[in-house]
C-alpha cells in the first residue's frame, strides 16, 4: 500500500479514525489535507504527521454548508494540485434517547453532518476525479447503517443513508475510473464511544464499555488505526475492482448477531 506521489483528503481528521487514518497515509507517501471544525485539533494533526517525516495541511470548514466544502476542495487543489483519496469521514453521534423524546434540531443536526456532509463532499470532489479519471473514496458508515441501536434514531437513519448514497455514487462514476466504498467500524477507542457510554449510562459508563466488549467477540473495542487499515486498503490498488461496497471492523460482532440492548439507567 503504497501512497507516494498521491493526495489525501480526510474530513475529521482531527482525532480518532480521521487522525490514524491520516497519519496511515502520510506514512506510506501520501501528501495529507486534514479537514476539521475544529483549528486545535486539527493542526494537532498535522503536527502529529509532520514530527513523523510526512506533508501534511490543514483546513477548517464546515461540511454540512457547500460553500465550505467547496473551499476545502479548492484549498486541497491549491496546495497539493489533486485528490487521489477522499476519507469522508466527519460524523457526530448526536444523544441517545428514544425516537417519541428525540429533539428535532438534534436530529437536524446529526442528518446534516454525518449525511448532508458525505453528500456535499462527494458532491464537489467527484468532479476532480472524473477530471482526472481517477481516484477514490471511502465513506465512514458505522454497523448502526447495517442495525438498530436503541435511542439513536437521527445516527442510526444518516449511517444507513451513507450506504445507500455509497451504492448510488459507485454506480455512477465506476466507468470513468472512480472507485467509492464504505467502511463500517463497530464500537471503537474514540470519544465518541465515550459519549455514548456516559449517555447509556451516566452512573457507570465503565459498565457499559464492558457490556459492550463482552458481546464482542474479540473481547475488545477497535483501535482507529485497525478501521485505517480498512480505509487504506480501499484506497489502494490492492483493491482495483472492489467499488460500491462496504468492509464491517467490529471484531466479529454482527456475525454473532450483534449485542443485546445496554438498558439506561
Amino acid at each position: 500500500m503504497d501512497f507516494t506521489g498521491k493526495a489525501a483528503l480526510i474530513t475529521g481528521g482531527g482525532g480518532g479514525i480521521g487522525r490514524a487514518t491520516a497519519l496511515g497515509f502520510a506514512l506510506r507517501g501520501a501528501k495529507v489535507m486534514i479537514v476539521d471544525t475544529e483549528a486545535e485539533s486539527g493542526r494537532a494533526s498535522v503536527d502529529i504527521i509532520t514530527q513523523r517525516g510526512g506533508d501534511a495541511a490543514f483546513v477548517q470548514a464546515d461540511v454540512t454548508r457547500s460553500a465550505s466544502v467547496k473551499d476545502y476542495v479548492e484549498k486541497t487543489l491549491a496546495t497539493y494540485g489533486r485528490i487521489d483519496c477522499f476519507f469522508n469521514n466527519a460524523g457526530i453521534e448526536g444523544v441517545v434517547t428514544p425516537i417519541q423524546d428525540y429533539d428535532e434540531e438534534i436530529f437536524d443536526k446529526v442528518i446534516a453532518v454525518n449525511l448532508k456532509g458525505v453528500f456535499l463532499g462527494m458532491r464537489h470532489v467527484l468532479p476532480v476525479m472524473l477530471q482526472q479519471k481517477s481516484g477514490t473514496i471511502v465513506n465512514t458508515a458505522s454497523v448502526a447503517g447495517l442495525f438498530g441501536a436503541p435511542g439513536m434514531p437521527a445516527y442510526v437513519a444518516s449511517k444507513h443513508g451513507v450506504l445507500g448514497l455509497t451504492k448510488v455514487a459507485s454506480t455512477d462514476v465506476a466507468a470513468h475510473g472512480v472507485r467509492v466504498n464504505a467502511v463500517c467500524p463497530g464500537p471503537v477507542e474514540t470519544r465518541m464511544m465515550r459519549s455514548l457510554e456516559s449517555q447509556r449510562n451516566p452512573k457507570d459508563p465503565q459498565g457499559v464499555q464492558a457490556a459492550y466488549a463482552a458481546g464482542i467477540p474479540t473481547g475488545r473495542y477497535a483501535m482507529p488505526d485497525e478501521i485505517a487499515g480498512a480505509v487504506l486498503y480501499l484506497c489502494s490498488d490492492l483493491s482495483h475492482d472492489v467499488t460500491g461496497t462496504h468492509i464491517v471492523v467490529d471484531g466479529g460482532r454482527s456475525g454473532s448477531g450483534g449485542v443485546a440492548p445496554v438498558k439506561r439507567i
